[in-house]
């Protein structure tokens, strides 16, 4: 499968906002789920939101209400639009053409990722 590239992220102040873009196709990737997963300075991987080819999402606990994920299929991107950020949100943050809470998922090497930096 072709490398994934993210981009979108930056340094934003505690209450700001990112959105997070990734080129994917559903044809060209043929997976079921889309999504992003972070890691953050010392933290392991974590999963941060999935979307299904039926439209179902889901999201970590911790960025539910704050983060939404989407995609545009015209355009073959992914988009996580995050709000209210918080310092807990600084990581690289990563798309996976799979199921981004997955461990085995998370240990692949899908993109170089993009760094969200967010200050207090």
């Amino acid at each position: 499968q072709p490398p994934l590239e993210e981009s979108g992220g930056g340094s934003v102040q505690s209450g700001g906002s990112l959105r997070l873009s990734c080129g994917v196709s559903r044809h060209t990737h043929n997976a079921y789920s889309f999504g992003w997963y972070r890691q953050g300075p010392g933290k392991s991987p974590e999963g941060v939101a999935r979307l299904d080819v039926d439209g179902n999402t889901k999201y970590a606990d911790s960025v539910k209400g704050r983060f939404t994920i989407s995609q545009d299929n015209a355009k073959n991107t992914l988009y996580l639009q995050m709000n209210s950020l918080t310092p807990d949100d600084t990581a690289m943050y990563y798309c996976a053409a799979d199921d981004p809470f997955k461990w085995i998922v998370q240990k692949q090497k899908w993109g170089r990722g993009t760094q969200v930096t967010v200050l207090s």
